[in-house]
């Protein structure tokens, strides 16, 4: 007899949490599937895949495969570094201002549920999350993105002491609030490869990760170390930002590389995957992004490089991400 634990031992690995219920009767395979957050295609394409290997199976006549999405399909994008202390919350605040700025409607969800920054970055410390009928509604900035963070729903400055089990809970609740009519959903990742990275992979399913490094070879080994993880469970790397790549003084003009230079785009090259671009080591971005105002918000040279790797991004949601 065919029971559920042979048909989920033969799904494929990009069905990973989305199966929700199977059911077989009289050779008949039955599955619901969950393909929220997927793009069309990618849900066509793990559609057919099941239909494959379900129907592989002996004794299984026919497969039936409902894909559930009752919420408009929209792709994911995981922001993710090896490392704290990256800039990787920075990088994802400006690139959600630069890609908002493009016509996109983009949304983003500070899963880095231990050290939440997005409510400073982007200016809404006094803007609070709603909730209705047991579902969360973003906050809408300035800056045309909406947003979820933790750190709107518990008291500044307050420790978050959870295991895994909450974490991905508190996970869920964000990914699964009303984003409308969201295109791309920006999802800043903790620093590592941990829990909140694999409930992601495994309930959310990233159409793409963006790995966010500075140009030393520490952090280098780190940011290799979460390409790895999305590689292992085929999430598509976008590509490879450099961040604090180079400092111009303010006083004497002189260009200097307190962390290097040109690490990050010599690994893309080495490992085969692009390369983004790089942001300066700047004050004026320390500056203002403590003050809530994303460079990326106002047309000038700080602007410039997150409109650039926003472009890049863009031009792979466009071509790869819509695979």
């Amino acid at each position: 007899m065919i029971d559920e634990t042979t048909i989920r031992e033969a799904l494929p690995p990009t069905a990973a949490g989305r199966v929700k219920q199977i059911l077989v009767k009289e050779g008949a395979a039955t599955l619901v599937v969950d393909a929220a957050g997927m793009a069309r295609a990618d849900a066509e394409a793990l559609e057919r895949d099941i239909r494959e290997r379900v129907g592989a199976i002996e004794g299984i006549a026919e497969v039936r495969v409902a894909l559930m999405a009752d919420k408009p399909v929209r792709r994911i994008i995981a922001v993710g570094s090896g490392k704290g202390g990256v800039g990787k919350s920075t990088l994802t605040a400006n690139l959600a201002v630069a890609l908002a700025a493009t016509g996109r409607k983009v949304g983003v969800v500070d899963a880095d549920v231990y050290g939440p920054s997005q409510v400073m970055l982007l200016d809404a410390a006094q803007q609070k999350a709603r909730a209705s009928e047991n579902s969360l509604h973003p906050v809408e900035t300035e800056f045309g993105v909406r947003f979820l963070s933790m750190g709107q729903l518990i008291q500044p400055g307050k420790a978050i002491a959870w295991r895994g089990a909450m974490v991905g809970k508190a996970l869920g609740q964000l990914m699964s609030a009303e984003w409308g009519d969201t295109e791309v959903l920006l999802v800043d990742l903790p620093p590592g490869t941990g829990d909140v990275q694999l409930s992601m992979i495994q309930q959310h399913r990233p159409a793409g990760a963006v790995i966010v490094t500075t140009p030393q070879d520490l952090a280098l080994i780190d940011a290799t170390r979460a390409i790895d993880l999305f590689n292992q469970v085929d999430v598509p790397i976008v590509g490879l930002v450099e961040n604090m790549a180079g400092y111009v003084c303010p006083h004497c003009g002189e260009s200097s590389d307190p962390f290097g230079k040109g690490g990050a785009e010599a690994a893309a090259q080495a490992l085969g995957i692009p390369f983004l671009g790089r942001v300066p080591l700047a004050m004026e971005i320390r500056v203002a992004s403590d003050t809530g105002q994303p460079p990326a918000a106002n047309p000038g040279p700080l602007s410039e490089p997150f409109a650039a790797i926003a472009a890049g991004l863009a031009a792979w949601l466009d071509r790869d991400g819509s695979r």
